[in-house]
């Protein structure tokens, strides 16, 4: 089940992708296990642990809002600005009051500011939160250079640079899902014009004859019955003529192609909880289009017979690359169900067959090795 994601973050999203992100923020939180150590090793008074934990829990709050909310829903971009310095505002009052522990709430900040900030704005960023971590951990010059907070300096640098990385990828997955869709929906606009520019280039003119020629035979009658008549067949002569052309130019929009066919199946093994071994596109054979109809037709029936029919737990798919040009190109869908019945072949088979033998191809079916069914079909390969 998917959930589609608000405006603005350009595709969908699965629960568990959700679960997932989720996981990774919650990961992350391990690390604050030595601030929260500190909360409790009893050095501090009752309202500093009151106001730590406070602290602590609105820094959180506004973390979670920036690496997990904003990547999936984005906040405008004051909130962002407006999170950010809090986060930094609050490590800052934080390591300064509590103690060395609480350095590590400036490497919260650089995943933040690489999740939510683009890169120009991230790097500086990040710059400033190991500024003020080498501030507040030296004292401000009190301390000497070398200390424990140089031990948060490599994670501040790395967890930064590898946010911005991850944003910018998904920035450019995001960008190019965007693109392949609006690809997709040119291509579908450009097939609908080309078949407008088809049927009003083949009715177009049969039409204008056909309502000119109506016209003749109504002046006619009842005078000139011969003539009308003549008229009348002259129509019926244009309108059939039409009718083959415009079913010939349908034709090519209908027949399928084995790489439909092929994601067509997939989508169908897999809502029928059937394991699928399917290669991942059709072998590049040179096929006539009628020889490639036929095979994708095959592929069609064979696999909805397996959904429907077989009760199989796995379906395979393979493909016989032909050795030389004209020699056939095979077809082979096999299943661990039932198996053959040994009733009459059905009406899809039936059909099947005759649909490749006028592609002058050939289909054969049989019971698999270890049991289930096992369907092959051959179409010739382009000379």
């Amino acid at each position: 089940m998917t959930r589609r994601a608000p405006a603005g973050t350009g595709g969908t999203e699965t629960r568990r992708q959700q679960r997932n992100r989720a996981l990774m923020v919650a990961v992350w939180l391990v690390f604050l296990s030595g601030a929260v150590r500190d909360l409790w090793a009893g050095g501090h008074g009752g309202p500093a642990v009151a106001g730590a934990a406070a602290g602590l829990a609105a820094f959180l709050a506004g973390y979670v809002a920036l690496v997990y909310r904003h990547t999936r829903t984005p906040l405008p971009p004051r909130t962002v600005y407006a999170l950010l310095a809090a986060l930094f505002a609050l490590a800052l009052v934080l390591a300064l009051t509590a103690g060395e522990p609480w350095l590590v709430l400036f490497v919260y900040v650089t995943v933040a500011a690489g999740a939510a900030l683009p890169w120009r704005r991230a790097v500086p960023a990040v710059a400033a939160c190991v500024a003020a971590l080498a501030l507040v951990g030296t004292d401000f010059g009190a301390r000497p250079l070398w200390g424990g907070w140089t031990s948060f300096v490599i994670p501040c640098v790395l967890a930064g640079l590898a946010l911005m990385s991850a944003r910018k990828t998904v920035l450019t997955l995001r960008e190019l899902r965007e693109a392949r869709a609006v690809v997709a929906e040119l291509a579908a606009n450009e097939e609908r014009l080309r078949l407008a520019r088809d049927l009003h280039d083949l009715l177009g003119h049969s039409l204008s004859l056909i309502t000119l020629k109506s016209e003749l035979a109504g002046r006619m009658l009842p005078a000139r019955p011969a003539e009308a008549a003549a008229q009348v067949a002259d129509i019926e002569q244009v309108s059939r003529q039409a009718l083959v052309d415009v079913r010939e130019a349908i034709g090519g929009y209908r027949r399928p192609t084995l790489a439909v066919e092929l994601a067509g199946a997939r989508t169908a093994l897999d809502t029928a909880g059937v394991e699928a071994g399917l290669p991942p596109r059709p072998p590049s054979v040179p096929l006539a289009p009628e020889q490639e109809g036929a095979l994708a037709w095959a592929l069609r029936e064979a696999v909805t017979n397996v959904v429907r029919h077989s009760g199989a737990a796995r379906c395979t798919v393979s493909f016989q690359v032909p050795e030389a040009a004209g020699e056939p190109l095979r077809l082979t869908v096999a299943d661990d169900g039932k198996g053959p019945t040994g009733a009459a072949e059905g009406n899809g088979l039936s059909g099947l067959r005759e649909r490749l033998a006028l592609a002058d191809g050939s289909l054969s079916t049989s019971a698999g090795l270890s049991g289930g069914f096992t369907l092959c079909a051959a179409v010739p390969s382009v000379p």
